[in-house]
């Protein structure tokens, strides 16, 4: 693999991981029309997430702090005795997010091969792109109501956080996308419902990136045309990437809301089912 195609998919992964817009769906398509398969693709696959997540974390240092405070909070290191804090509060909001992705990603890695490579067809993600966006359309023009994580109950968290099973099941939902949806449908702002997406995104970018650092060190001997270096390009271009776009993000949605991204997966959408079969076989083989 050219440098340029390790550019290409590392800033494709980075930029897209935080965006509603489907991470898994792009770099799925990238690495189709590359020919990426075997351990080459585990080895980008491991090298992204750390990226990204090393993107995530430093860009939201503070909120991460806080929860690792109230983490241990939680558990009677540092309680003050005058009731549950602020950051005690948010890291139960993260801890209930969890337990249905992650149960849902563990089921889905025993599916057999069969099944988990039809769930990454390119129709697949098709449909998820279309569906998903106009989920996104209906939810993000629903009366804004200015709720912030201090206003999030445990089981709208817990709601929220269990839509990213669909993401882990159908490539092109958008992790991302699919817990904003959420979020926005409940009426948080747009700011609040990207910044929890990406807080509760971070323990599955973990869970993810070790599965696939776990497929890579006990795959069979094969032909692995990529090095650590290889590696360690992809991981610094995504986590340099991931930065820029969460960044812009916040950005953006203080003064805009998420029609842009709707028009891009209803317009990718459009583009890929106008493509040629020929081209779409090419993709998903």
């Amino acid at each position: 693999m050219s440098l340029l195609q390790l550019f290409i998919l590392s800033v494709v992964q980075g930029i897209t991981e935080w965006l509603p817009i489907s991470s898994s769906g792009h770099v799925l398509l990238v690495a189709g029309i590359f020919g990426l398969v075997g351990e080459d693709e585990i080895l980008i696959n491991a090298m992204a997430h750390l990226g990204t997540l090393i993107a995530v974390l430093v860009y939201f240092r503070a909120d991460v702090w806080r929860a690792v405070l109230g983490g241990l909070e939680l558990v009677g290191i540092g309680r003050d005795g005058t009731g549950m804090s602020g950051n005690a509060r948010l890291a139960m909001l993260i801890l209930a997010s969890l337990p249905a992705a992650l149960i849902i990603g563990v089921v889905f890695t025993q599916f057999p091969d069969a099944m988990q490579l039809a769930m990454r067809s390119v129709w697949v993600v098709i449909g998820s792109t279309v569906i998903f966006a106009l989920a996104l359309w209906w939810a993000d023009g629903r009366p804004e109501t200015g709720k912030s994580e201090a206003d999030m109950s445990l089981g709208e968290a817990a709601v929220i956080g269990a839509t990213q099973a669909i993401a882990a099941l159908v490539p092109g939902t958008s992790r991302s996308g699919i817990t904003m949806t959420a979020a926005r449908a409940y009426g948080f702002s747009r700011v609040e419902a990207a910044r929890f997406s990406m807080l509760i995104g971070a323990p599955l970018i973990v869970a993810s990136g070790a599965y696939a650092f776990l497929e890579l060190f006990t795959a069979e001997a094969g032909t692995i045309s990529l090095t650590m270096k290889d590696g360690m390009i992809v991981l610094a271009l995504s986590a340099v990437s991931g930065y820029a776009s969460i960044a812009v993000l916040m950005k953006l949605l203080e003064r805009m809301s998420f029609l842009p991204f709707v028009i891009y997966r209803l317009v990718l959408g459009a583009v890929l089912l106008a493509a040629s079969p020929l081209w779409l076989n090419i993709i998903s083989a």
